[in-house]
């Protein structure tokens, strides 16, 4: 299998480390990857700026590497149109740091990049998991997902989102399917002055207050009671 990675946290990142050496086992894997934090980049792409490529010095043996400019679908679309000389099997997204479930899908670079690989017709599948929590529970099950899933037919504009809950591993309650796309949030936003500025102007920022409060059956729900959460969503089509 001919396999595809990018991520949103920059080319070095841990999850992105551990994602590719996961998918060695099922194949080929080439990175194109953004150099730096893309996160809520959504499914942006670059239309009027150019991107630059290089490739880069992976620390796993074996895997092809570059850095890019761009956003996270940047990275798919040059790594099947450009870098790779042929189209991957296979589209990874991740591993996130940071769930990406709920209303929270719509602006993440981590699920953009996995809609931009099922557009250009390849299976593909986002992955993430509690920020900055223990990473037991993705270890022990992300080969066993990834191999379950990879050749898994989805529909035109639909990838496997995949979201890994940071507890012990012996807290994990296991995993959790077909699970609904929650309507809610885990932060409730809301925007804070800063300063105000010359000619009546404001300057602001996002903050957000924590929240638990989901629906039964949900991908939210799932992460929240210590499931592994894996969800079929549909962008188009």
């Amino acid at each position: 299998m001919r396999i595809l990675i990018t991520n949103d946290d920059g080319i070095n990142a841990d999850g992105i480390i551990r994602l590719a050496k996961a998918a060695k086992e099922l194949g080929e894997v080439w990175i194109v990857a953004p150099l730096d934090q893309r996160s809520a980049a959504s499914h942006s792409i670059s239309l009027h700026n150019y991107i630059d490529v290089y490739p880069y010095d992976f620390p796993i043996e074996g895997v092809k590497a570059f850095s890019c400019s761009g956003t996270p679908a940047d990275c798919i679309r040059v790594g099947c149109l450009n870098i790779m000389p042929y189209k991957p099997d296979l589209v990874l997204s991740g591993l996130n740091n940071g769930y990406n479930v709920a209303s929270d899908i719509q602006y993440s670079a981590t699920a953009g990049a996995a809609f931009e690989g099922s557009f250009q017709g390849i299976a593909s599948i986002a992955l993430s998991e509690e920020a900055d929590k223990l990473h037991e529970v993705s270890d022990r099950y992300l080969p066993e997902i990834l191999t379950d899933l990879a050749n898994k037919k989805l529909g035109y504009g639909q990838i496997f989102n995949v979201n890994f809950p940071g507890c012990p591993l012996n807290e994990c309650n296991g995993i959790l399917t077909d699970r609904r796309v929650s309507h809610g949030m885990f932060f409730r936003d809301h925007y804070i002055e800063l300063a105000h500025l010359e000619n009546n102007g404001v300057r602001l920022m996002v903050e957000g207050d924590y929240n638990e409060d989901t629906e039964p059956d949900t991908d939210f729900r799932a992460v929240v009671d210590k499931y592994i959460s894996i969800s079929i969503v549909k962008n188009i089509g």
